[in-house]
């Protein structure tokens, strides 16, 4: 037991140094990458696995549509990145191979279907997450999801941390003996405060109202406290804006509640709440698939559907029926993100229409339903 004690303790010392090493390169980090300035936006379309790359292809049809005029006068470049595969990954053993992380270092956004995580009993290696290493590589730290459901009243924007809480040493647990297991929950000063700081910005510069900071601070007190602490004192530059928090058991229970929920607006919150919560938010909305996300740093930004690879899907030959809108909504944010609000507002509302309004197809993820590439054509249709 000493010796199984011992190298418990070690890592912990470990995993402290290096994130007060990430906690001290974020306080130097402080500025944003201005498309604005740039002669050449490079976005990468990475199609990732299982259904990833069927319903990619389609939001990459899409954004060409709506960005031919930038194409073609040299000012948008797309660049393909096919080797995020769960074959070439297994292969390396790594989560994101190095090659494929220099190419999509090379790009400015990236549009980035699913990967398929490892688990125990799978046919592939315990590797880590391609989404959690792509968020640490590029320190996406704000992963931002909206869901609305127009006749609902339900028009909410979550602003989930995305490199810190539990996912932040996920894979660096401890174990010791047999007797005990420990991982890890991480909170950083500038890490909470870039996170709060985004969603109250987020919400001045659209005029909204309500920010609603959501924790379990009153058991987790000294990460989730650090989380709530530094969003009230954070809210005293933001007078417009009311501040409420709220526990994420309730708050879970809350969304439901048809009443309450149409008092959300802006939602911020650590990392493994938000994962939970963002889902329970899309099924409103119609489920994951219909959901897409932006993942934001001061350097890169990707922008992905919320939902799984569903090899099942591919199993069973189905993937052609899946659900193209999650990475359609994600391209909504990355044509606001890069700065052509036009073409987002376009893409939007037709996807609206499309979803809500007209619904003359029906995607059932079967051959009861229309295919992928059937729905692109009618959002492309009604843009």
């Amino acid at each position: 037991m000493d010796s199984s004690l011992n190298k418990a303790v070690e890592q912990f010392t470990g995993i402290l140094v290096s994130q007060l090493a990430r906690a001290e390169a974020m306080e130097a980090d402080k500025g944003f990458a201005d498309y604005s300035a740039m002669d050449k936006l490079i976005i990468g379309i990475c199609g990732g696995d299982g259904i990833g790359p069927i319903i990619t292809s389609q939001s990459e049809r899409v954004l060409r549509k709506l960005l031919a005029e930038d194409t073609a006068a040299g000012r948008v470049e797309f660049r393909g990145i096919d080797s995020l595969t769960i074959e070439n990954r297994a292969r390396e053993g790594k989560a994101i191979p190095a090659r494929t992380l220099a190419k999509l270092k090379e790009c400015h956004v990236i549009l980035k279907g699913p990967t398929t995580t490892p688990r125990e009993g799978d046919p592939w290696p315990n590797i880590e997450s391609a989404n959690v290493a792509m968020r640490k590589e590029l320190d996406l730290f704000a992963n931002v999801r909206p869901v609305k459901v127009p006749p609902q009243g339900i028009d909410w924007v979550f602003f989930r941390e995305n490199t810190e809480g539990a996912y932040a040493a996920g894979s660096l647990g401890v174990n010791v003996g047999n007797a005990l297991a420990v991982d890890f929950t991480i909170a950083t000063h500038p890490g909470c405060e870039r996170i709060i700081r985004l969603a109250f910005e987020h919400a001045r510069k659209t005029g909204r109202k309500r920010v609603s900071v959501v924790t379990k601070a009153n058991v987790i007190k000294a990460t989730d406290g650090k989380f709530l602490t530094i969003a009230r004192e954070m809210a005293k530059e933001y007078p417009e804006i009311e501040m409420d928090d709220w526990y994420v058991d309730i708050f879970a229970a809350k969304l439901i509640d048809e009443k309450r929920r149409r008092d959300f607006s802006v939602v911020v919150l650590p990392n493994l709440y938000g994962d939970i919560i963002t889902d329970e938010a899309a099924e409103f909305q119609g489920g994951v698939g219909t959901a897409g996300s932006a993942n934001i740093g001061r350097k890169y930004a990707m922008f992905e559907a919320i939902h799984g690879s569903a090899p099942r899907m591919v199993e069973e030959g189905r993937a052609q029926y899946a659900d193209p809108c999650s990475m359609l909504r994600a391209s909504v944010l990355l044509l606001d993100h890069i700065g052509r609000a036009e073409q987002a507002r376009r893409l939007e509302k037709a996807l609206d229409f499309c979803m809500f309004e007209e619904k003359k197809l029906v995607i059932t993820g079967r051959d009861t339903g229309c295919t992928c590439a059937r729905f692109a054509d009618y959002v492309v249709s009604a843009l």
